[in-house]
């Protein structure tokens, strides 16, 4: 197994606010490539945390593609802390044969010598309520599917799966991890379904109540639009009401999109616009802060190449001024945040990212930061 020490990057003084603790390098290899930690999933049990990444070769392919390379095996990787992010350890659970790529869906190349286990039926009676439980959604394609998950009952280390998801009558579904535990064997997913012409996406959430042996679609999220609505990152705000962030684009605008439900996910309703503008377009990640304010991650993919927050303290109807947590990005290829609240209130931001000082390849970090106190007003 591979462990890397993380070591503290340099900070540039404009990014640096007095909020930010530090950066710290996650995964960096020569020569491969670290991305999308939005399509894996966090996980965070105290100071704890767990997050799922790709891991590729570095290959330049322009500045408008992914530098990675597409005729080279694509592995999904896990990081892990036990210090609240200050230290991280590189899993590889493809070895112990979880967490595997679907045969050639990624980019057409198998895993050499690595067996390929066929979605099966979940059994059901999955305990979500576990208290070391993790899952994680995974998607084949972005428009054709299959979707399957897996889920673990210790923090992680092993998982069970992957068990199939259905499409519930759609071209294909492109399952990112996005979930709430309602109950031991209920549990409310947020994913987007191809639209009917087969090309991205379109945002919905489903349920299931028996463990996870079938699940219900509950309702669209969001219109079909021309263009997309895809990767909602979904909180609960009380017994009854949810709101996502979905990722749109729209011809050359890339933006937030913000939807509320009153009814526990079975009607939504369109909110403000987080962000307006994502420069070539990012997701979200939305996690909510033990103060109850709503803490929005996101990368900014035009100059200057930023990692960005924002925070609402009136369950998203409005939204803070962007937080730049840094801004030293060398190009487009940055962002796909995941985050997590630790338990001494800090947040944890992670995210992949290039700068100019490391060098070319795409890696994994994280940013140690501290929300700035919550205004209160006395009557």
């Amino acid at each position: 197994m591979l462990t890397l020490a993380c070591f503290l990057l340099a900070a540039q003084p404009e990014a640096a606010l007095d909020m930010v603790d530090r950066h710290v390098m996650v995964y960096y290899e020569p020569g491969r490539f670290g991305g999308w930690p939005a399509n894996h999933g966090i996980w965070i049990w105290g100071n704890e945390i767990l997050v799922g990444f790709s891991r590729g070769y570095y290959k330049d392919l322009g500045p408008h593609r992914h530098h990675i390379d597409r005729e080279k095996p694509e592995e999904f990787c896990l990081a892990r802390s036990v210090d609240g992010g200050e230290t991280w350890a590189i899993e590889h659970p493809n070895d112990k044969g979880h967490l595997l790529p679907q045969g050639k869906a990624l980019h057409g190349v198998e895993l050499p010598g690595v067996a390929i286990k066929p979605a099966i039926p979940c059994p059901g009676d999955v305990d979500f309520t576990h208290p070391d439980f993790a899952m994680t959604l995974r998607m084949s394609d972005i428009n054709a599917g299959p979707a399957r998950f897996y889920y673990s009952y210790d923090r992680g280390h092993t998982w069970e799966g992957p068990f199939a998801f259905p499409n519930f009558d759609t071209p294909g579904v492109a399952a990112r991890t996005d979930y709430i535990v309602d109950g031991p064997h209920a549990c409310t997913v947020f994913l987007t379904a191809a639209k009917r012409n087969g090309t991205e996406g379109r945002p919905f959430c489903a349920r299931t109540t028996d463990g996870a042996k079938t699940w219900e679609f509950v309702s669209w999220i969001a219109p079909e639009h021309l263009g997309f609505a895809i990767m909602p990152a979904t909180v609960r705000l009380s017994d009854t009401d949810l709101i996502t962030v979905v990722r749109r684009r729209e011809w050359y605008k890339r933006w937030l999109n913000a939807y509320v439900s009153r009814d526990n996910g079975a009607t939504w309703e369109p909110l403000n616009d987080p962000v307006e503008t994502l420069g070539e377009g990012n997701p979200p990640s939305l996690i909510k802060l033990r103060d109850g304010r709503l803490c929005l991650n996101y990368g900014y993919r035009a100059a200057p190449f930023s990692i960005c927050a924002k925070l609402s303290d009136d369950g998203g109807r409005t939204w803070s001024d962007p937080i730049v947590l840094r801004d030293d990005g060398a190009n487009r290829d940055i962002g796909y945040c995941r985050a997590v609240q630790r338990p001494d209130g800090k947040v944890v931001t992670l995210y992949y990212f290039n700068d100019l000082k490391t060098g070319p390849e795409r890696y994994i970090a994280a940013t140690i930061w501290q929300p700035p106190p919550h205004e209160t007003t006395s009557e």
